[in-house]
Formats: structure tokens, C-alpha cells, sequence
């Protein structure tokens, strides 16, 4: 479940995030109107707590995946939630690419599409591993809240095994599986993007 959202999420964001990015004023592809609906629809989203999220999209959920409840139900709603997190995310690290070195690449005639890929994204490639990183700790939040609408994993465990059922120590059990993943993801990130940082 985390990651196909980490899949579905990153890659729909990761567009959404450079639209953000290349229409701003002064940029690549500059579209006041295409920025600021974008911008418009990531700061509608972005704010809502995802167990609230989770309800709102509920007749959405049921046109496009069938069901408002199971693991397909809590993939739809946590790639939607997860999408607009990354898409901020990714601008605010483009954000941090010198633009002489877009204008560099401009003045040599390469293409727009090239820039981006070749240029920008590879550019902020460090910054951006950290921020995905950041992303899988946060779909693991999301898929321990998605257990209340029977999606399995860690938080239904914990829910109906730990909470419902006043067992402490298995509720503590999830808690501490939980702490162990992050831990383990933060350290692969952090390591991986220093590594691309000092080539």
C-alpha cells in the first residue's frame, strides 16, 4: 500500500511540482494563469488532515475504484493526499537550482523538455531524494490512518488488535515496527543524497 502511493504519488507530483516550478514569473514556460490554478489547487488540498481527506473523497473513492473501504479505496485517497505534498515539496527544491545555469543551457539552444531533464531535475537531485524521503514517512502516517476504513496493514492492526481491544502492548508493538521502518528510510535517504550531493 505505501508504495504504490510512494509510486503513484511521487510520480504525479513530481509533474505537478515542476508545472509549479517552470510556469512561475520569469521561468522557462511563465503561465500566470496555469501557476496560479495549480498553486490554487495544491494549497486546497494540502491543509486537509488526511482522516478528514480520507472521508471527503469517499464518493470519488467509490466512482473510481468501486469501494470507499479496503486497501484500494485507502491508495486512492492517499495518492491524492500525498500527490500535492510532493508537488510542493519538489517546487521548493527546484526553487533551489541556480538559474544561471538554466539560462546557461537556454543560451545554448537546448530545448525546453531538455532543460528540465537534463538540466533542472538532475540539478536538485540530492534535495529531492531528502524530500521524497520525507514523503515515505508520510504515506507511513497516512496508511496507519487508513486502517480505520479497514485498509490493513500496521494502523488497522493497532486499531482493532491494539485499541478497540484495550492491549496496550500490542498497540505499543505497531508503534515500535513503525518507529523502526522510519528510522530505517530517513537513514537510506540521508545517505543516498549525500552521496549524490558530493558528486
Amino acid at each position: 500500500m505505501v508504495s504504490v502511493t510512494l509510486v503513484l504519488a511521487g510520480f504525479l507530483g513530481m509533474l505537478v511540482g515542476v508545472g509549479l516550478y517552470v510556469t512561475r514569473r520569469g521561468n522557462i514556460l511563465e503561465n500566470r494563469a496555469v501557476h496560479e490554478g495549480l498553486n490554487l489547487v495544491v494549497n486546497f488540498v494540502r491543509p486537509i488532515p488526511f482522516i478528514i481527506l480520507l472521508a471527503a473523497l469517499g464518493p470519488l473513492t467509490q466512482q473510481v475504484v468501486g469501494t470507499r473501504l479496503g486497501p484500494n479505496a485507502a491508495i486512492f485517497a492517499m495518492t491524492i493526499g500525498a500527490m500535492f505534498a510532493v508537488a510542493r515539496i519538489v517546487e521548493q527544491n527546484l526553487m533551489s537550482v541556480d538559474p544561471g545555469v538554466v539560462e546557461a543551457a537556454r543560451s545554448m539552444g537546448v530545448s525546453r523538455g531538455r532543460i528540465i531533464t537534463t538540466v533542472i531535475l538532475p540539478e536538485a537531485l540530492g534535495p529531492l531524494v531528502l524530500g521524497y524521503t520525507f514523503l515515505v514517512i508520510g504515506i507511513t502516517d497516512m496508511s496507519a490512518m487508513a486502517g480505520a476504513i479497514g485498509a490493513g496493514g500496521l494502523g488497522d492492526f493497532a486499531l482493532r488488535l491494539g485499541y478497540q481491544r484495550f492491549n496496550d502492548e500490542v498497540t505499543w508493538a505497531a508503534v515500535a515496527v513503525i518507529v523502526v521502518l522510519v528510522q530505517l528510510v530517513q537513514l537510506v535517504g540521508n545517505r543516498l543524497a549525500r552521496r549524490i550531493l558530493r558528486r
